[in-house]
């Protein structure tokens, strides 16, 4: 909800009538006034202090706080293996490229060889969690703007990904399947299928489970045939909508400069036109091995960026294709061979004793990692997301500070929004792509 924040006078009364009204000269002040933290726009909890003239805003001063959870002291308190599913929370959109980079510095640190196996499946997550990202962000982002139909085409084609998160975890969002080592388990053999109901029965049912008839890998296989196709009805939509444009446009330009001088990464920094993709750059997993391009802008406005994420949403299917290709034909460990960081199998468990001791000390106390520090980062869908790590050999770290891009690109909001209307600041909000569980930690 956008309240005025002050009761400050439109006018100031320079001279006054005893017989009321005004003489002299009167001057236009400012109003102040807050957006959010209820406005539906705002994207969680961000409140704006904006000092408007007119539709005009002068002067932007985000606050942020309202999420703050205390994440990083959390997980100072806690066993190593115990706060990678508070890494989910945090961007809570992309869920597993936040585990990647938590569970990466405690590798380092253990100086762990993850099987190849596992870092295919991670390569292949860290893409399924970046078109969720970027479908969530597209539906939202133009709900925002006066768009409805295209969040509801946007979430067709997640909910399809969220029940691929499922079938690997058993949960649709707070994964918790990256380990220190590999993953949890393999993937499944078989998708699960949708069963007769009123809503969907005989040809209908049939069709929702025709990709479900093979295994996970086969289903990734159908929904990458299928989603380009998706992409080009998003496209249909807005790319080339009049309305669309008009609000897009040369709305909210941040220049190459800008962006450096603001620590953006991500498509904040790539929409500037800046060839910068840690997937290329510092390739972790398996990106090395991996063929596709990076999508650039040029004008660096809003426009520019939806258009590197759709461009994105590409090249991020062309990769699980190339993924899914590579794991169907190379089976092996997922975990690596490790019983310090690997816990034992739920059959040995209902049978030894020891493996039921070592299974509870393993998820009551951990493992102590070396002492030492280290900073790992991934390319998350919404730019560089960082875990700098200091470990003194205790079960539990020392220090867990993380880097998240939405909290750089939120501090350039007031230098790119000052002059534009109040409804392009909508626009900005959106193309930042924020998610406050990040910001606020």
């Amino acid at each position: 909800m956008t309240t005025p924040a002050t009761s400050m006078p439109l006018i100031n009364e320079t001279t006054d009538n005893p017989h009321g009204g005004v003489t002299g000269s009167a001057e236009i002040r400012n109003y102040t006034m807050n957006f959010g933290p209820q406005h539906p726009a705002a994207h969680g909890v961000l409140r704006l202090i904006m000092e408007m003239d007119g539709e005009v805003v002068q002067r932007v001063d985000p606050h942020v706080g309202l999420l703050h959870r205390g994440t990083e002291k959390l997980a100072e308190s806690k066993p190593f293996n115990q706060s990678i599913g508070y890494m989910d929370r945090l961007d809570y959109v992309s869920m597993m490229c936040n585990e990647h980079a938590y569970v990466r510095a405690i590798e380092n640190l253990m100086e762990l060889e993850v099987p190849e196996r596992a870092q295919y499946i991670r390569t292949m997550f860290d893409e399924i969690t970046r078109l969720l990202n970027h479908l969530m962000w597209l539906g939202s982002n133009a709900l925002d703007l006066g768009a409805m139909a295209v969040m509801l085409y946007a979430f067709r084609e997640r909910e399809e990904l969220m029940d691929v998160y499922e079938a690997v975890s058993g949960a649709r969002m707070h994964a918790t399947y990256y380990r220190p080592g590999g993953v949890y388990r393999d993937l499944p053999d078989h998708m699960p299928r949708y069963k007769e109901s009123p809503w969907r029965k005989g040809g209908k049912l049939k069709r929702f489970n025709a990709w479900r008839e093979g295994s996970m890998l086969d289903y990734l296989d159908s929904f990458c045939d299928d989603f380009p196709h998706r992409v080009d009805e998003y496209e249909t939509l807005l790319t080339d909508n009049r309305i669309w444009k008009q609000r897009t446009v040369g709305i909210g330009v941040v220049s190459p400069e800008l962006a450096k001088a603001w620590g953006m990464t991500g498509v904040m920094l790539r929409g500037s036109g800046i060839e910068w993709d840690l997937r290329k750059k510092q390739p972790y997993a398996k990106y090395a091995e991996m063929d596709f391009d990076i999508p650039l802008g040029t004008e660096g406005d809003c426009y520019d960026r939806y258009l590197v994420r759709i461009a994105e949403m590409r090249q991020s299917t062309r990769i699980i294709k190339q993924c899914v290709a590579w794991l169907r034909v190379n089976p092996g460990p997922v975990m690596v061979d490790n019983y310090k960081v690997r816990p034992p199998a739920r059959e040995e468990m209902k049978e030894s004793m020891e493996a039921l001791i070592h299974h509870f000390k393993f998820f009551t106390e951990s493992y102590c990692v070396p002492a030492g520090e280290t900073y790992c980062a991934v390319e998350a869908p919404k730019g560089e997301f960082g875990c700098y790590l200091v470990s003194d050999g205790a079960n539990k770290p020392f220090r867990v500070k993380l880097r998240a891009p939405g909290f750089a690109h939120l501090s350039s909001m007031d230098a790119v929004i000052r002059g534009h209307m109040l409804a392009d600041a909508v626009a900005m909000i959106g193309t930042y792509d924020l998610v406050f569980g990040e910001v606020d930690r």
